[in-house]
């Protein structure tokens, strides 16, 4: 990879248009829909005075325990991309706190994953950085996320008959992990000349953790992160399901890979249910029951965002002088 060179003035406050082009019709027409068909659907089927009922009996006490359980896994977040854009982020970890939240909403409310353009448009709002930069290694970050949700699923098999096969399975599948930074390092030092794919496959190695022992931080910060988080819905799930316990993280995981659905509603709404009920279905949920559940479950899910969100904007941004060299340093400017 080239060496680190000297940065240009730090860009403007005021994000290029299309640094953050939130204005797709469509995506918001499609979510939109599906927000609107959820209403319907719930009032028609179950009725929501009857669905939010359970809430009343919701033992306070247990609320604020999976809400700081939340908070764990967005603090364990925040740390993951503190320490994989070190030492960019270093000593500023209240601003990069903020950004991962607003992220994470961002996330949770925009419709077809807009919330993801959001991330490299605070990084060079807050940190200088390059917009393709932070999208090629917002792309690793997501690898990590699904290879751990891949492990997350044998361990599901695992709870529901135990066998032999499903931990050496798991072992083979986080050996993989030890090919990340030898690729990543030989596809980086190829010359940034010749084919286009060849220079766009080298800018993508550039991007990833070159040293195992930031690939095996980075997966433990992953680990907490998902653990706290499926740890709580599971529970908040379990409270309005009588389900065996790998059956609730299922569906929980069903939840989760919504997002990678061709469509997404507004906050999730509807696209977040089907997954969930795709999930418990065919493990002999009823389901109404199912639906009853994936609807609470979200409404923790959305409540908690709201809230997490509306704190992280009153963390202070932590300005810098000047921009700050990194590893990435050619992706910049």
């Amino acid at each position: 990879m080239s060496a680190a060179r000297t940065q240009p003035p730090a860009p403007s406050d005021q994000p290029a248009p299309e640094a953050l082009n939130l204005n797709r019709p469509r995506a918001w027409w499609i979510g939109s829909v599906l927000l609107l068909g959820l209403i319907v659907l719930v009032q028609v089927w179950i009725g929501w005075p009857q669905l939010l009922a359970p809430w009343l009996a919701f033992p306070p006490w247990l609320l604020l325990g999976l809400l700081a359980l939340s908070a764990g896994s967005y603090l364990a977040r925040a740390l993951r991309v503190s320490v994989y854009f070190a030492p960019l982020m270093t000593g500023r970890f209240p601003t990069t706190l903020r950004l991962s939240v607003l992220h994470t909403t961002a996330n949770v409310f925009l419709p077809m994953r807009l919330g993801e353009l959001l991330f490299p448009w605070l990084m060079q709002r807050y940190f200088h950085h390059s917009l393709l930069g932070a999208g090629l290694s917002l792309l690793w970050i997501r690898l990590l996320d699904l290879h751990f949700l891949a492990l997350t699923s044998l361990f599901i098999a695992w709870l529901r008959a135990p066998a032999l096969l499903w931990p050496l399975v798991a072992l083979v599948w986080l050996s993989l992990l030890l090919v990340l930074p030898w690729s990543a390092r030989l596809l980086s030092g190829w010359p940034d000349s010749g084919a286009r794919w060849r220079r766009g496959l080298r800018r993508l190695a550039s991007a990833a953790p070159q040293r195992l022992a930031r690939v095996a931080e980075l997966y433990v910060w992953t680990a907490l992160c998902w653990g706290a988080k499926f740890f709580a819905y599971a529970w908040v799930l379990g409270y309005f399901l009588s389900i065996d316990f790998w059956q609730l993280l299922a569906g929980v995981m069903g939840a989760e890979l919504s997002s990678v659905l061709p469509v997404h509603g507004v906050a999730g709404s509807g696209s977040y249910e089907l997954a969930t009920l795709a999930a418990l279905l065919p493990l002999g949920v009823p389901a109404q029951q199912a639906l009853a559940g994936a609807v609470n479950l979200h409404l923790f899910m959305l409540g908690g965002s709201l809230l997490f969100g509306a704190l992280a904007l009153a963390l202070p941004v932590e300005r810098c002088g000047k921009p700050r060299v990194t590893r990435c340093a050619w992706l910049r400017g």
